[in-house]
């Protein structure tokens, strides 16, 4: 059992403390992971919003978390030392670290993003680049996973992140699962830009319906073109459009829903390396294997070793992607 242990510093960001708990702590994961709130001192924190939440434990959660969550806070003072020493000695036993929005600050007060790329939300992100310049502060993103260490852009990307680790640990479909229950995108890749100012965007129903027609005919050799002339615009003005919306090129994009479908089919089903490159249009096998492992830095063979639902042989349902694209709001 993964125990995920998030600590709630005084003046806690009660949204970001509430992402890792749905993804982690629901009921619905409690054969995956165990989720415990920890603070400096067991009982009443105050967050940013006007109530208070308990954590029933102190600092010495800490010490058996096999990831710590750090959820934001403000205002951004650096943690008391003791807090900044537990952190340090988790890093130090192998623990996974992770920050949501402005959680980045007490890692970086703590010393544990030294040398690394980081992100924060992006209104603070000069701020923190300031405060400790040995941090490679990247605005542009939605999340960074540095390995032992992750940081999430503002707010919504903490959900992106915590998704992004439950695929880590577990596989896209119990990614997929939650995200589902959530009522969320499954996947937003990390690069993707955080919205600083973003352009007036397209008609989201009129766009969602496009997305969902290129998921639904992913093994098609499907090109901007296509897109655009489903959505009723020019090739330029939907791209340009797209890239503003989606923070990545409409064929980027193409191309990332196409390898997590592969990744869908190489966990649910007995499909051949051939046939799953045929199914998402990645092309010949080579070029399906060389996609994957630039993505993913493993081969679709070693991926589904690790991840393969052994007790579900040739199943074949609908993706979850294509469920939520399909279905616009």
């Amino acid at each position: 059992m993964h125990r995920v242990v998030a600590l709630a510093l005084p003046d806690v960001v009660a949204f970001d403390l509430a992402i890792p708990a749905q993804v982690f702590g629901h009921e619905d994961e409690r054969q995956l992971y165990s989720f415990a709130v920890c603070a400096p001192e067991p009982g009443l924190v105050k967050t940013t919003t006007g109530y208070a939440i308990h954590a029933a434990e102190g600092l010495e959660a800490l010490l058996s978390a096999d990831t710590i969550v750090v959820p934001g806070f403000s205002p951004l003072t650096d943690p008391p030392p003791e807090v900044s020493s537990a952190l340090r000695g988790a890093a130090a036993k192998g623990t996974r670290l992770v920050s949501v929005c402005t959680g980045a600050f007490a890692l970086a007060a703590a010393g544990l993003l030294d040398g690394k790329r980081a992100t924060t939300h992006w209104r603070n992100a000069e701020h923190l680049q300031t405060l400790h310049p040995e941090v490679c502060v990247d605005a542009g993103v939605l999340y960074i996973d540095e390995g032992g260490v992750s940081t999430s852009a503002g707010v919504a990307a903490g959900i992106d992140l915590c998704l992004h680790l439950v695929r880590t640990d577990h596989g896209t479909e119990a990614a997929n699962r939650i995200a589902r229950r959530m009522v969320v995108a499954p996947h937003r890749e990390g690069g993707q830009a955080q919205f600083i100012e973003r352009p007036v965007a397209p008609p989201l129903t009129h766009f969602a319906e496009t997305c969902g027609w290129a998921l639904h005919h992913l093994a098609e050799p499907l090109s901007v073109h296509d897109m655009a002339t489903h959505a009723g615009w020019g090739s330029s003005s939907f791209a340009r459009k797209f890239l503003a919306v989606a923070g990545m090129t409409p064929m980027r994009w193409l191309t990332s829903q196409r390898l997590t479908e592969a990744c869908r089919l190489l966990e649910t089903t007995n499909l051949t390396v051939g046939a799953i490159a045929a199914r998402t249009g990645l092309g010949t096998s080579a070029n399906f294997r060389l996609h994957f492992t630039r993505e993913f830095n493993t081969t679709p063979s070693s991926y589904r070793r690790v991840f393969a639902d052994r007790k579900r042989p040739g199943m074949t349902s609908q993706s979850p992607e294509r469920e939520i694209l399909a279905k616009p709001r």
